[in-house]
């Protein structure tokens, strides 16, 4: 039987990371949490995690940043940075620089928050990541960082591809009102942050390690149903629709972490209210 670990470090704990962070301290955990802002380190200490204000430039910097890897179970979670233009080799450099922490430290257990973006088109399962180049420099990058740590021998890694995060003070139906919707009658591949954390927890209370999750909504409404859906909750300008001219189609089918995880989403319909 595989020991649970009781220290975990979450490098970004931010919109997903800290509710996985009080999360996992209600469980018992020591947590051990980074952030690259400076003022969100008190609300840290307060909360019972351990602070620590870690930047990756792509080098990791930060103080203490060496004690941070001495957990036994780690959780990366960094968005690769879509407008930047070296992506690639942005993600590659910080990818190596954590590698180098991450084999002198004591993590056995690594989480890799990755992203549907890895996927170019069609009805995707976790299986078909590279079959077609990802459509983004930063799902290529993903990939590229997904094979590295998959790959590395010194711990074990399981890669959770989250679909767009919606919920709480990220409200889509902002991103489009009262713009142009483009591509309005492409579907929408949603989670919300409830489910981005519950699924992180159970891969991590059930030591599911050396798999890959797809993290998406049951439900995929049109584009066009979901902003426009949305801004009307806020009471809010629509977006304007036009039809025609649709890109290639992309629909993630995450039943994986149902039958692995036993898994139930708290919010499958992306239509249905939520917070």
């Amino acid at each position: 039987m595989i020991m649970k670990p009781t220290t975990i470090s979450i490098l970004g704990c931010g919109f997903v990371g800290y509710p996985l962070a009080k999360r996992l301290l209600a469980q018992g955990w020591r947590v051990r949490g980074a952030t690259t802002s400076e003022s969100k380190l008190t609300g840290f200490l307060s909360d019972g995690i351990e602070p620590y204000l870690l930047k990756l430039t792509p080098n990791l910097q930060g103080q203490g940043r060496r004690d941070f890897f001495d957990s036994e179970a780690m959780v990366i979670n960094f968005p690769p940075g879509r407008r930047r233009k070296d992506v690639g080799r942005f993600m590659e450099d910080a990818i190596a620089s954590l590698l180098s922490y991450l084999e002198r430290g004591d993590v056995q257990r690594v989480l890799f928050v990755s992203s549907t973006s890895v996927y170019s088109a069609g009805v995707v399962r976790e299986q078909d990541a590279g079959m077609q180049p990802p459509a983004s420099a930063s799902g290529a990058a993903l990939l590229a960082a997904e094979k590295i740590l998959r790959h590395s021998s010194g711990f074990e890694t399981t890669i959770l591809r989250y679909a767009g995060l919606y919920g709480y003070k990220r409200k889509p139906g902002k991103f489009w009102s009262g713009r142009f919707l483009r591509n309005p009658e492409n579907v929408v591949n949603m989670l919300h942050r409830d489910d981005a954390v519950g699924v992180a927890m159970e891969v991590i209370e059930q030591n599911c390690w050396g798999e890959i999750f797809n993290v998406c909504a049951d439900q995929h409404p049109s584009r066009a149903d979901f902003y426009t859906h949305a801004a009307l909750h806020l009471n809010i300008p629509p977006p304007v629709i036009q039809s025609g001219g649709a890109q290639s189609n992309k629909v993630v089918i995450a039943d994986k972490v149902k039958t692995r995880l036993g898994y139930t989403f708290k919010h499958p319909d992306p239509l249905r209210p939520a917070p």
